[in-house]
């Protein structure tokens, strides 16, 4: 059996948490996404995986209100600071539509910013779009520990 992926996604919503779960479990198998639920433990993990070189995730997604938009923000920011991790492409998935968010994010070089959908079936359609282009179309050129690159797919 192929290893699955490993993705980050910090969110500090419970029930989304499931929701994107169950969507991307159901739309994109080969991924094994980890749940962080706040911006700390989300850099204690990120920094785990940097000092141990292992399960680092392919990509990070993210919701802007931690639950306050200055965690996201002060969040993006070290992330995108760090030598070794800023290289993983950031997906911010917000329940904000509002202008300042979306062009503040894309101050720090993320790679997306998704509105969440409001229905489940939303969900699904827009996750089987986003396997379309982060799966099956981008290739990720992440060094692992052994030297080789890393790619989705």
């Amino acid at each position: 059996m192929k290893k699955r992926v490993p993705i980050l996604l910090i969110e500090d919503n419970a029930d989304q948490w499931l929701i994107i779960r169950s969507a991307l479990s159901q739309c994109i198998p080969e991924l094994e996404p980890v749940w962080i639920n706040n911006a700390a433990q989300s850099l204690t993990y990120l920094e785990n995986c940097s000092l141990e070189k292992n399960n680092i995730p392919r990509l990070i997604l993210m919701e802007l209100y931690l639950p306050h938009r200055e965690e996201g923000l002060a969040l993006l920011a070290s992330i995108k600071s760090h030598p070794f991790y800023r290289q993983v492409p950031v997906i911010v998935l917000s329940h904000s539509e509002a202008y300042k968010d979306i062009v503040e994010t894309y101050q720090y070089s993320i790679a997306s910013y998704i509105s969440k959908p409001s229905t489940y079936h939303q969900w699904l359609v827009g996750f089987y779009t986003f396997r379309r282009y982060w799966w099956d179309w981008v290739s990720l050129s992440f060094r692992s520990s052994q030297g080789d690159s890393t790619h989705l797919n």
